[in-house]
């Protein structure tokens, strides 16, 4: 089988990481998998955080906990010891699609190398706060970001999940 089918097929998201941190190289590629996502107008218009700094990643955390309304003390991100974050300008109208192709470029990526990955929601919500529109500011990053994902990664603890059948009566021929 084709290997980009293969990791299509095989690809899952992952709830559970070990705290080791992947390895720099496989980090890089995932970056740069995201990087050559399709976009529309050829815009290259996503930008990609990625934070490898624990502090970070646990204040991420507790506000991304807060916004989903679960207990204190859950981590949304697994475990996952590097959240890659996808950004897109709010005035760009293709944000989102343009976005999401990073998000699926890096987590079939991960997937490739052998490392598990999860998309995460509330980027959106985290980044209208000030406090992490600071963060950008901090990094350089100008302007006005609409989050658009958090891509967890991180070594798979556990096995990997099974797929669920894929349901019947999705595809319309107009031949």
């Amino acid at each position: 089988m084709n290997e980009v089918i293969k990791a299509i097929k095989e690809r899952r998201s992952i709830r559970r990481f070990k705290p080791d941190m992947p390895e720099k190289k496989d980090l890089d590629a995932v970056i740069e998998a995201g990087l050559y996502a399709a976009s529309a107008r050829g815009k290259q218009a996503p930008v990609i955080i990625a934070v490898t700094n624990k502090e970070l990643r646990e204040k991420l955390a507790r506000a991304n906990c807060k916004i989903g309304g679960w207990e204190q003390g859950f981590d949304p991100f697994y475990g996952a010891p590097v959240i890659f974050i996808v950004l897109v300008e709010k005035d760009w109208p293709c944000r989102v699609y343009d976005g999401s192709l990073v998000m699926g470029n890096m987590m079939l990526c991960t997937h490739s190398l052998g490392l598990g990955s999860i998309w995460i929601h509330r980027a959106k919500e985290e980044f209208e706060m000030p406090e992490f529109k600071a963060v950008l500011q901090d990094l350089g990053i100008e302007g006005e970001w609409e989050g658009i994902g958090h891509c967890a990664v991180g070594y798979i603890d556990g096995d990997m999940p099974k797929a669920a059948a894929r349901k019947d009566g999705r595809v319309f021929w107009a031949e």
